[in-house]
């Protein structure tokens, strides 16, 4: 593989990836806290800091949309190889997040955490 490729390959899961920092950190917090209201989150808020795992972790932590239940064998089979690109987002936006490290202490401090209103 090419330097170019590698580079092209990085450039594109970079940007499919750590969507959980985009949404938290370079969107307003109205994104974030509806995306998670509308994936019926437990979490109550997410803090700015290293938002885009937590967000991804609160996402995780949803309840099951209803058209897809536990018992379906579909969603069961997807379940079981969708664990891949999970440990990839968290990754990118444990990276993404660690860059974007200073200016989220920051709007901690200012602002406080991202309330996700139910």
């Amino acid at each position: 593989m090419s330097p170019q490729s590698k580079a092209l390959l990085v450039l594109a899961l970079s940007l499919v990836s750590a969507c959980g920092t985009i949404n938290t950190v370079f969107r307003p917090d109205a994104v974030a806290s509806q995306g998670l209201k509308d994936s019926r989150s437990h979490c109550d808020n997410v803090p700015r800091i290293y938002s885009g795992v937590m967000y991804g972790f609160c996402y995780l932590n949803s309840e099951p949309k209803p058209a897809k239940s536990p018992e379906d064998q579909d969603f069961a089979d997807r379940g079981a190889n969708i664990f891949p690109i999970i440990a990839i987002e968290a990754l990118a936006s444990g990276v993404a997040d660690t860059l974007v490290l200073p200016y989220t202490i920051y709007r901690q401090g200012k602002d406080g955490s991202i309330e996700i209103y139910q």
